[in-house]
């Protein structure tokens, strides 16, 4: 007997039947089961994402006010002021600064509302006067019909109004609770930021610890960038249209121009939503023409944040393409509203910095992270 002879194969093998496979077909199978993975994996960490917001948006706002008041706080250090008085003090003017603002938006609201009304009034029955006798030409009983229905429609929602208002209520107070929460972040973030930092860096393999800090490092610097870029874009736009609003004599200019202020943090349409407000509150206390200087001004302030503000102070910071700002800003608009269209962009930029870093050449031998 010939013990030499191969043993006898009783079926294909692993190499037969993937050579049976078309070449495409197998590349595609690849491809699909990493993509299932990857998607699997950010589905679970957006699942944790939701479930922990109440804690992680805070976190996040924290991180966004560290990268704005951080210079301030290294500049009191500078002068030889201990870091913790020094945060203090940040954090102290910060909150007085804006509590002044919004007790001046808030007063100006009282003073300037029962003027508003009577204004908006006479719009409403200038409106009613155009509809009966222009070129509409609306009876008497269809105005009276139009009417009933609003009422009738306010009067069948009363209960998710009532409902809306405890809804509301509970808001304030979880939105109390989160507030504590962000500042109770941001001073430690301002007084120990770098100490944190240096302990999160324990979780990455030691070899990688200085790629993982440049690339950190990296992502924080585009952040203050960002958010310290931003903040004068919306002072800028704030300024410009509540100065027109002034010189218009529109009612509530400040607070039209506070609303400027906080929808330029939103890109793209934060800005172009609080535009709109003040040219229908124009509309309706001034008047057709009142209302198309108004839009005048506030196309030219976009057209002067667009080409001429955001390229200069936000262009090389962040570094992202138009579509993918568009893309991100809607993705946080559809998942968490009008917090996640205020992260995902700085969000965005954090990640494409970092993973930039990551990218880069690794530093020369013997060279010290920043």
């Amino acid at each position: 007997m010939n013990s030499d002879r191969p043993p006898a194969r009783h079926g294909p093998t692993t190499e037969d039947v993937l050579a049976a496979v078309p070449y495409g077909l197998r590349v595609a199978a690849a491809v699909s089961g990493r993509l299932l993975v990857v998607a699997g994996g950010m589905a679970l960490i957006g699942f944790v994402v939701v479930q922990l917001a109440t804690v992680l948006v805070p976190v996040a706002v924290a991180l966004l006010l560290t990268g704005l008041l951080a210079p301030s706080v290294s500049w009191l250090a500078r002068k030889k002021v201990p870091r913790a008085l020094a945060t203090a003090m940040v954090i102290v003017g910060g909150i007085a600064v804006v509590g002044g603002v919004v007790t001046f938006v808030v007063l100006t609201v009282t003073a300037g509302m029962p003027a508003l009304i009577e204004q908006i009034s006479h719009s409403v029955a200038d409106l009613r006067e155009w509809l009966r006798t222009g070129p509409v030409h609306l009876s008497q009983g269809q105005l009276d019909q139009m009417l009933d229905q609003v009422a009738t429609t306010l009067d069948n929602n009363r209960s998710s109004i009532a409902s809306s208002a405890v809804t509301t209520a509970v808001t304030v107070g979880e939105l109390a609770t989160e507030f504590l929460l962000m500042v109770f972040c941001l001073i430690f973030f301002l007084a120990q930021g770098r100490r944190i930092w240096t302990f999160v860096l324990r979780v990455a393999p030691a070899r990688f610890r200085p790629r993982v800090d440049l690339a950190g490092q990296a992502g924080f610097t585009t952040l203050a960038r960002y958010i310290r870029g931003t903040a004068a874009v919306a002072v800028v736009d704030a300024v410009a249209i509540g100065a027109g609003l002034l010189i218009v004599g529109v009612p509530l200019a400040a607070p039209l121009a506070a609303l400027v202020f906080l929808g330029a943090f939103i890109p793209v349409v934060g800005s172009v939503v609080a535009g709109v407000v003040a040219v229908l509150v124009a509309l309706l206390t001034g008047g057709v023409l009142p209302g198309i200087v108004v839009l005048a001004i506030v196309i030219g302030v976009m057209q002067l944040e667009s080409h001429v503000l955001q390229p200069f102070l936000l262009g090389r910071a962040i570094r992202l393409h138009p579509l993918a700002v568009v893309l991100a800003l809607a993705a946080g608009l559809v998942t968490a509203g009008i917090v996640g269209a205020l992260l995902a962009v700085p969000l965005l930029a954090v990640l494409s910095s970092g993973l930039r870093s990551l990218n880069a050449p690794p530093p020369h031998a013997g060279s010290e992270p920043a």
